[in-house]
């Protein structure tokens, strides 16, 4: 399920687009100090920020360029300003997209699950990346990047994680897995299956990005 977090000092607007969200199955986030917005996006590790411009404090701005910092998130601005300047300035700042307030909620939420495909489950023409929550694999080289560090993967790693991450949300079922690794005429050790997926997430939590492979028992893994 993608994270959003919704930085907003207006109460009514933060419930309504908080509420709408979750009717989409979207798991939401508030923000509520606007001083310690850095630190509530730490904690709350989102998949996409939506970032009011006036706010106490510190502004929209002040608050993109800092998880700029630190994170290549995509972020929307959510403002009532309506100077090209501003557009411009939010774009330049490292946002994504822009919404003008009032806004109507169906084309926010279609806004939001556009830029979140887009940035979580992008392939490239030649079908050479996969990406998702800002990890890159690399499928001419069998090699998983997260910001500035990479890993190589072995064949049994690499096969396990490209299926996964063509099944985003869905859960992939340890036959599935093993089928994908091993003729299924062969018989092969449940142990062995596990063996491998834990080798691989902690190649994965090596480079940076911890709980991105999660187990459901009794069915297999899911990639959120």
């Amino acid at each position: 399920m993608f994270r959003i977090m919704i930085v907003e000092d207006d109460e009514k607007i933060r419930k309504i687009v908080a509420e709408t969200l979750q009717k989409w199955q979207y798991e939401v986030m508030e923000s509520t100090q606007f001083d310690q917005v850095l630190s509530d996006f730490e904690k709350a590790k989102p998949h996409l920020v939506l970032l009011d411009i006036n706010l106490p404090a510190f502004d929209g701005f002040f608050w993109c360029q800092q998880i700029r910092t630190i994170s290549k998130v995509p972020i929307i601005f959510l403002s009532s300003r309506n100077q090209n300047m501003d557009i411009i300035m939010a774009i330049n700042m490292g946002g994504d997209d822009y919404v003008q307030k009032p806004f109507d909620l169906d084309v926010l939420v279609a806004k939001v699950s556009a830029l979140l495909r887009r940035i979580y489950t992008y392939q490239d023409e030649g079908n050479v990346t996969l990406i998702h929550r800002e990890l890159s694999l690399h499928l001419t080289n069998s090699t998983i990047q997260y910001g500035q560090e990479t890993m190589e993967l072995s064949r049994n790693e690499f096969i396990i994680l490209q299926l996964m991450m063509r099944n985003i949300g869905r859960i992939v079922s340890r036959d599935d897995l093993t089928e994908a690794l091993w003729n299924e005429e062969e018989f092969v050790d449940d142990n062995t299956l596990t063996v491998n997926v834990n080798r691989m997430r902690r190649k994965i939590a090596a480079i940076g990005l911890a709980d991105f492979i999660i187990t459901r028992k009794g069915m297999g893994y899911i990639i959120e």
